[in-house]
């Protein structure tokens, strides 16, 4: 498996990501996601992307089981916030402070794992002022819950102006994940 810089970061990623939205927690039984993972491993995937959002948390859940037992700092993690996981109520969803600090607790609590390798915006949030969005992840990345922020389907314009928060903020944003790739 070949390897590739994630964005301007120094952090390497494989060329191929398993990723587990439609599958995991939902679609597939838990034995078979399993199976998928270790596949993926013996294929030399150690990029892994989920969400929250996917199968209302069901899908980190999961993937953490399924990873539990490899050694974490060979394997990069990635997960997003903005949908609503729970009840949806008023504060879950977006990326208000409230719902990114609660959304990394969870996330990590699901995967069972100390911190994440990429936490990412799922959707730009046009009602919270994106400096309290930058703020909040540049807590959650001063905490040590994650190691690098990306985002999910901005448009060049609200990419710039979150990229120049951020280096206000004393970090950068690492990616950007478009809704179509290969």
């Amino acid at each position: 498996m070949d390897y590739r810089f994630l964005g301007a970061s120094g952090l390497k990623i494989t060329e191929i990501t398993y990723g587990n939205w439609l599958t995991h927690g939902s679609q597939v039984e838990n034995d078979v996601a399993s199976q998928c993972v270790q596949a993926a491993l013996d294929a030399g995937i150690t990029t892994f992307d989920t969400a929250d959002a996917y199968a209302n948390g069901a899908a980190e859940k999961v993937l953490g089981d399924a990873l539990k037992d490899q050694r974490r700092e060979s394997l990069e993690i990635f997960t997003k916030v903005y949908w609503p996981v729970g009840p949806k109520g008023p504060n879950d969803v977006g990326l208000s402070r409230k719902h990114i600090m609660e959304g990394i607790n969870g996330s990590l609590s699901r995967l069972g794992m100390d911190y994440v390798d990429l936490y990412q915006a799922h959707r730009y949030d046009h009602q919270t002022p994106l400096e309290e969005t930058i703020q909040a992840f540049a807590d959650v990345v001063r905490a040590g819950k994650a190691l690098y922020i990306g985002v999910s389907e901005w448009s060049a314009d609200q990419l710039r102006e979150g990229q120049r928060l951020a280096k206000e903020a004393g970090f950068s944003l690492v990616s950007n994940q478009p809704q179509y790739s290969a």
